[in-house]
């Protein structure tokens, strides 16, 4: 006779409880949904004179949630070959080797832990970024959290918000002529893993 037979005959309460407990407080594995997540970042141009904004069009990873535990990881790579400034010759300025060198450093990565709890929500990544061959620590606001369900699965979005300086990554173009730090809003959303 299996478990769930147990259950429905009465038999068994504390286990079925212990099940039922157990099954709620399972950590979700959320997938990065490639064609809702751009990581989005505004940098500095001529010391001021203007900002340049652009975004990386190619993000995979996952999210790891366990609102019971509040505890979760983070692990996401960029394409840095997408990136996109929305000038052409930008963008491919920003993939030469005096820049991002992309032909050695294809992407980039980071790894991080959700902190902050607040009603089962994390509000904030502590986390590493590795860029240009370089990691760095790299810690991040999420300002905004919502999930639902959507095509019978959980779904969030998040609006994550961070800044660095460039320099601590090795990636100094314009050093003296450019400041060096760079803003990150990064639009996200995750699928329940099926």
């Amino acid at each position: 006779m299996n478990i769930s037979n147990l259950c429905r005959r009465g038999l068994l309460v504390s286990l079925c409880g212990f099940f039922s407990t157990a099954a709620i407080a399972d950590p979700i594995t959320f997938d990065i949904d490639s064609r809702h997540t751009f990581p989005a970042f505004a940098a500095d141009h001529q010391s001021g004179f203007s900002i340049w904004r652009g975004k990386i069009g190619e993000t995979s990873g996952t999210i790891v949630l366990d609102r019971e535990a509040e505890t979760g990881t983070v692990n996401v790579t960029m394409n840095m070959d997408t990136i996109d400034f929305g000038l052409d010759a930008m963008s491919d300025h920003a993939r030469a080797p005096d820049i991002l060198d992309v032909a050695q450093f294809p992407t980039a990565t980071y790894e991080g832990t959700l902190t902050g709890f607040q009603d089962g929500n994390p509000t904030a990544v502590t986390g590493n970024l590795t860029m240009h061959g370089v990691t760095q620590p790299l810690n991040l606001e999420i300002s905004h959290l919502q999930c639902r369900e959507r095509d019978m699965r959980e779904a969030c979005g998040a609006e994550i918000l961070g800044s660095l300086d460039r320099s601590d990554y090795g990636v100094d173009f314009g050093l003296g002529r450019h400041l060096m730090w760079v803003e990150l809003q990064i639009q996200l959303e995750a699928v329940e893993r099926e």
